[in-house]
């Protein structure tokens, strides 16, 4: 019997995975690890094992993997300390005796990418990950569409969809396919040491997106072009922190760059269903948009 764990299973994407991956497996074949096992109980309820473990406490993480056969590694929120929390969590697994480990990372993330040490944590991490001797599938997600809902909100109530990419294009994926996808690859067999570009149906430009946040809420939205300086500064103005703001203006750089125009049928391939368009995910989540309005 083939042990799968998940680690970072409390957080959105790690429960969605679990739950595809209850459609191929037991509830005893599947070890859920999180910081905190409790906000788990629903899956522990359903005989699924919760283990603790937390990536900065390594020491916790080699009983957390025990038994596992395959792992997916969920990458931290600890920007710029994540690819320190990722080897030790490489590490504890490959003394643990896990085969194969998943992760998800970034499209394109070496180099000198616009988004600093987000995409260089990501970077680090498959580099360790193929040095590791383990089996490894690298799943570089594209950007998750879920995160227009915020963003396009308040576009929405602006009537301005406010952006720094330019003309330039990406595929878009919701995190309910990258969870998919995800489960597919735990579940499955042949794609050890495979790379993935996870991504939505269609290479999408801002014109795109304005365009299905208009029809999704009934209201006119106009693309307004800025530079980085200014779509930094406007993000400052808003709230976030000034820390991280120019990884989200790095995000603008990486679309207008070519960075992120990748578009493919990995979605598809891997679980049997088409990917969720853009215009689709907005029209079906109108009323969180436009409570974000």
């Amino acid at each position: 019997m083939t042990t799968i764990a998940i680690a970072g299973a409390s957080g959105a994407l790690g429960r969605r995975a679990a739950e595809f991956a209850l459609e191929s497996v037991a509830p005893e074949q599947l070890v859920l690890v999180s910081r905190d096992p409790s906000k788990l109980a629903d899956f522990a309820e359903r005989g699924v094992q919760t283990r603790a473990g937390d990536f900065d406490a390594p020491e916790t993480l080699a009983a957390a993997f025990a038994g596992v056969d395959r792992l997916l590694l969920i990458s931290t929120d600890a920007v710029g300390r994540r690819a320190a929390q990722h080897g030790a969590a490489i590490e504890a697994a490959k003394a643990a005796g896990v085969a194969h480990v998943v992760y998800t990372s970034l499209p394109r993330p070496e180099g000198d990418h616009p988004t600093g040490p987000l995409a260089a944590d990501h970077f680090a991490t498959e580099q360790a990950l193929r040095a590791s001797g383990l089996a490894w599938t690298l799943l570089r997600n594209s950007l998750y569409t879920d995160l227009q809902l915020g963003s396009g909100g308040h576009a929405i109530a602006s009537g301005q969809l406010v952006t720094n990419a330019g003309d330039g294009l990406a595929a878009y994926v919701t995190r309910e396919d990258c969870a998919a996808a995800a489960a597919a690859v735990l579940t499955g067999t042949g794609h050890e040491n495979a790379t993935y570009d996870v991504t939505g149906p269609a290479l999408v430009s801002q014109a795109d997106l304005a365009a299905a946040l208009a029809a999704a809420s009934g209201r006119p939205v106009e693309v307004v072009a800025v530079d980085d300086d200014a779509f930094t500064a406007g993000l400052v103005a808003s709230g976030v922190p000034e820390a991280f703001a120019p990884v989200y203006t790095g995000f603008g750089i990486a679309i207008r760059t070519g960075l992120l125009e990748t578009q493919t049928d990995v979605v598809e391939r891997l679980t049997g269903r088409a990917p969720t368009s853009v215009a689709d995910f907005l029209a079906a989540h109108r009323e969180a948009l436009l409570a974000a309005a």
